[in-house]
């Protein structure tokens, strides 16, 4: 039989190009008053001469309905084999192939014979919501043939979700992967015409910190000289300082929802040896000091000394100093790295004694021997500071991989869906991965396709497809993955715990035993969730 096949889905699951026709079935979707909320229209053509097929959603009066085409990414292998839980690797006998990721702003495509594309309806329900049952009308309008109609369910419970307190998220945003793909100069008035759509996507997406790099970011090899501050030369060891476009990214960034701000690392990456690299200008000009100029040279102390005072200055002024997180140097290990970063955090601590500082390290000697105020250890050892009682927070990057918690491209994203629920289950301070929007061949300035390339070229040398970035760059803003998409919706989660009171150790929560072992199927998170909103927890 001639026909083409029409079914709703979840948000979690994935519909490869091979994935078989499905009957269509009821949906029900239970959500707070203010939730947002996703699920999936899938279509697939059989044994009929491709058709443009158009999808159209509808809600109640005042709900906002988007309505998204999945695209696919090229995937070339599986990241990890894991053996033999099928539950921790999605993709299984579809990888390598093609993958469903990118989430285009199309309603509509030229459907190809026996192939399953879908779309992805993203739906707010908006202030004025009520209580109860509603319904999101879908239908689906093939170019020959009869449309196709059907509708989600959504129960929406009184439970009105508070904005999240005390944990914060952030992903390292890259304005040099923003000025080489949309070749700007710099930060000129096309640069601050394209920032606001990627500040915004952030937010939300419940990322409510962002990286500023005042300084070109010593992070990931040497990178494009690209730093919002102006630097001055006024003599052998004097500068200034001009914040006009500081501020302004500031300012916008409150503008378009982001409260609080994690300043640039001021030592270099893993262990704190040297100096960063300033330019005259904003990157255009030289380097105020050699490279391999060390971290505690009496010429950057020099600078350090001018710096953050004025750096103080312009944080109380801006009215974020209570809203800023400060680094010293990203992953420091082993012990010289540690006597390294020491001697480096003593020097801020006499130049900058009001600064806190927060990175990501994983050797618990750092916060025994109080080196750093806020440790971001990596997920496989965070419970183990929580233990300690260290106030602590959290990360990832390409692993821990296997049975752990992650969101690269073969990591099913009903595991995803849990990172919420995780982050809540330990009283964790933050959030923080490296790769939001990572365009490049690794630790090079070299750019790369983001739709053909998702793991920096270097999934040979350790590297996980999906590691390195949450966006792809779109014409003149992002567009959201499947991946940034149920990230954010997991995060409701931890607002809905929070604003129930429910208690971090108390039954509802106890299967979560750690960041690798926990419920990883959207059975288990939805059975859990609806006991939330019905208050039976």
């Amino acid at each position: 039989m001639r026909m083409l096949h029409v079914w709703t889905s979840t948000p979690c699951v994935r519909h490869y190009p091979s994935t078989p026709a499905r009957k269509a079935a009821p949906l029900r979707i239970d959500a707070a008053l203010n939730e947002r909320f996703s699920f999936q229209v899938v279509l697939r053509l059989e044994r009929q001469e491709r058709q443009r097929v158009r999808v159209e959603a509808a809600g109640p009066g005042g709900w906002a309905v988007r309505v998204r085409r999945v695209g696919y990414v090229p995937l070339l292998h599986h990241n990890t084999p894991v053996e033999p839980a099928d539950e921790d690797l999605d993709g299984r006998g579809m990888i390598p192939g093609y993958v469903p990721d990118p989430l285009f702003d199309e309603d509509s495509l030229l459907l190809p014979q026996d192939e399953t594309h879908a779309f992805w309806i993203s739906v707010y329900p908006g202030r004025a919501a009520t209580p109860g049952r509603h319904r999101i009308a879908v239908t689906v309008v093939p170019e020959r043939g009869r449309p196709v109609r059907m509708a989600a369910t959504v129960y929406l419970h009184d439970v009105a979700l508070a904005p999240r307190r005390g944990f914060h998220v952030t992903h390292w945003f890259y304005v040099d992967s923003l000025i080489d793909w949309y070749r700007t100069d710099l930060f000129d008035e096309r640069f601050w015409s394209i920032l606001p759509a990627y500040v915004r996507d952030v937010a939300a997406h419940g990322q409510d910190t962002l990286y500023v790099p005042a300084f070109t970011p010593p992070l990931d090899g040497v990178k494009r000289p690209s730093q919002l501050l102006r630097v001055r030369r006024r003599g052998t060891r004097a500068w200034s300082f001009d914040w006009r476009d500081t501020a302004r990214y500031v300012r916008l960034a409150r503008s378009c929802g982001v409260g609080r701000f994690e300043w640039c690392h001021l030592f270099t990456q893993w262990g704190a040896r040297n100096a960063i690299r300033v330019y005259e200008g904003q990157g255009g000009g030289k380097l105020l000091w050699p490279p391999d100029t060390p971290a505690d040279s009496p010429v950057y102390r020099a600078f350090l000394g001018q710096y953050l005072p004025r750096l103080h200055r312009f944080l109380q002024e801006e009215g974020i100093l209570g809203r800023s997180m400060f680094h010293v140097s990203d992953e420091p290990h082993g012990d010289d790295q540690r006597e390294n970063y020491r001697r480096a955090r003593a020097m801020l601590h006499e130049l900058a004694p009001w600064m806190k500082t927060a990175d990501a390290l994983s050797q618990i000697e750092f916060a025994r021997q109080g080196l750093v105020d806020l440790p971001i250890p990596i997920i496989s050892s965070a419970p183990g500071f929580v233990s300690e009682g260290v106030a602590c927070g959290c990360y990832y990057c390409g692993g821990p991989r296997g049975r752990h918690l992650n969101r690269l491209l073969d990591t099913p994203l009903a595991k995803i869906a849990m990172h919420g629920m995780l982050f809540y289950r330990w009283p964790f301070r933050m959030f923080l991965h490296w790769g939001y929007n990572y365009w490049y061949e690794s630790q090079t300035r070299r750019l790369i396709d983001p739709f053909t390339v998702q793991d920096g070229g270097w999934w040979d040398r350790g590297w996980a497809y999906g590691d390195p970035f949450v966006v792809y760059p779109g014409a003149s803003g992002p567009i959201d993955s499947m991946r940034w998409e149920v990230f954010g919706e997991s995060l409701q989660d931890y607002r809905l715990l929070q604003t129930l009171g429910v208690p971090r150790d108390g039954r509802l929560l106890a299967p979560l035993r750690s960041f690798e072992d926990f419920p990883k199927t959207e059975a288990w998170r939805g059975r859990a969730r609806r006991r939330l909103l019905e208050g039976r927890w």
